[in-house]
């Protein structure tokens, strides 16, 4: 199936420290497809994703070259243009980290608060947006009678459950996981396997990810990164 381009990476390099990590990239992402990142520990996998949504600009000694375009609203936009504030980047990237790290606040306050950061002060519209971003990660039924709890009292494959759910309340439009199940057992991996198949609707995905068997039964692109640049591998696919 013929998807339209929803991200375009040219002439993309950066530097950390002086050591080049990423060469000269160019790229493109399909809307509404799930692309797995691979390739060996400390290649530049995790760099490249912040690349996408600009969290790298504070890192010490850190440099990039080349230009990253997002369609919004049907028009490709520099997201690397002034004119472009990280923050408004940010609601329409949201980002998932390897580790788990809800804040320590209960379940409710930890999927209204990018809400309250974006502004929003309806209590009946953050309540509606809580709950159906806590269905769209799987984890409504679990925790709908126990939202007042703290949020670190849920176990590690809710935690990151959570922590999706949190990045969905603003409704991004893309959506970047670094190694989203690495630190889970397999029946909890297997529960975020299948939410991130199902976030293809609506969400652009972009998953780095060790794990080939898991890459092959979600992924519909898997890019190798190897010497700073991609190349497209292929996979069996087991979806």
């Amino acid at each position: 199936m013929s998807r339209e381009i929803k991200i375009k990476v040219d002439k993309l390099c950066f530097w950390h420290h002086s050591r080049p990590v990423l060469k000269d990239i160019n790229v493109e992402f399909e809307e509404h497809a799930l692309t797995a990142i691979v390739g060996p520990s400390g290649i530049g996998k995790s760099t490249f994703l912040m690349t996408l949504n600009r969290l790298w600009e504070n890192t010490p000694e850190a440099r990039m070259e080349g230009s990253v375009g997002i369609k919004f609203d049907g028009n490709f936009r520099n997201i690397y243009d002034r004119s472009f504030p990280p923050p408004e980047l940010r609601r329409l990237v949201g980002t998932v980290f390897q580790a788990p790290n809800p804040l320590p606040m209960s379940i409710y306050k930890n999927i209204a608060f990018p809400l309250k950061l974006a502004g929003k002060k309806d209590k009946n519209l953050i309540t509606d947006k809580v709950e159906k971003a806590l269905e769209r990660a799987y984890l409504w039924r679990e925790v709908k009678d126990r939202l007042s709890e703290d949020a670190t009292t849920l176990s590690g494959g809710q935690q990151q459950r959570l922590c999706i759910a949190r990045s969905l309340v603003l409704e991004p439009e893309i959506l970047l996981l670094d190694e989203p199940t690495s630190s889970l057992d397999s029946k909890s991996a297997a529960v975020i396997e299948k939410l991130l198949r199902s976030l293809r609707d609506t969400c652009t995905l972009i998953v780095v990810s060790h794990y080939l068997d898991q890459v092959s039964r979600i992924a519909d692109r898997v890019l190798s990164l190897s010497d700073g640049n991609f190349v497209e591998k292929a996979l069996n696919n087991q979806k």
